[in-house]
């Protein structure tokens, strides 16, 4: 399945990596249909040294989880940035991929690739490449 991104959307999220090169930041990604993120809520990163890990903050999590149980946006997955490496999943990213299902956008060197969490999947038994197309 591809999954869609409006190109404004896209820039401001690998504009937001590039302001904090020497940290990972994190957040949620929100949308109404599992093919197209409409949305990105940033998220405090808790992790310790957030220089080389992400942890959402949990509060923003939870808070996302509620508003989709009350009928808001659908909590399609996260993102995380790199910011000394490509966006492709790291062996401490599929150690934590622990929701199977969702998507994971990771952003590096300029760019974002996404990806499934699937147990079994082909990079580092954790996750399938997802499409993700740009739009406008």
């Amino acid at each position: 399945m591809d999954v869609h991104i409006a190109r404004a959307l896209y820039g401001r999220l690998i504009d937001a990596a590039a302001a904090a090169a020497d940290r990972e930041i994190c957040g949620l990604l929100l949308g109404a249909a599992p093919d197209r993120i409409a949305a990105a809520m940033p998220a405090a990163n808790v992790a310790d040294p957030p220089d080389r890990q992400f942890e959402l903050d949990p509060a923003a999590l939870f808070a996302a989880m509620r508003a989709e149980r009350a009928g808001g946006p659908r909590l399609l997955g996260h993102y995380h940035s790199h910011p000394f490496g490509p966006p492709t999943p790291s062996p401490r990213d599929a150690a934590c991929a622990n929701d199977a299902g969702k998507l994971w956008l990771i952003i590096g060197l300029g760019e974002a690739r996404l990806w499934r969490a699937m147990a079994g999947g082909r990079m580092h038994g954790a996750f399938e490449p997802v499409r993700l197309i740009v739009d406008g």
